[in-house]
């Protein structure tokens, strides 16, 4: 099924029902579209952070400490 044909469908069976139900589809479609809309500018962060050298540095740096540099190993 198409996209349009699922909007049309959605349109038909909304205008049989009574103006409370057909505002509680609308309100859901507004949510539903709300959390795509954030999940994409969420990607949208993702990829230019890891096409950022911003981070490179952390690839490089050195580690500060070693095992070697315990005293006391916690026994929790």
């Amino acid at each position: 099924m198409t996209k349009q044909a699922i909007i049309e469908k959605t349109a038909k069976t909304m205008s049989l029902l009574p103006a409370e139900k057909a505002i509680e589809i609308s309100d859901f479609a507004e949510f539903l579209f709300k959390q795509y809309e954030e999940s994409q500018i969420t990607q949208g962060i993702q990829l230019i952070v890891s096409k950022s050298e911003m981070y490179a540095l952390l690839e490089t740096e050195e580690d500060l400490y070693t095992l070697a540099d315990i005293k006391e190993p916690y026994n929790g």
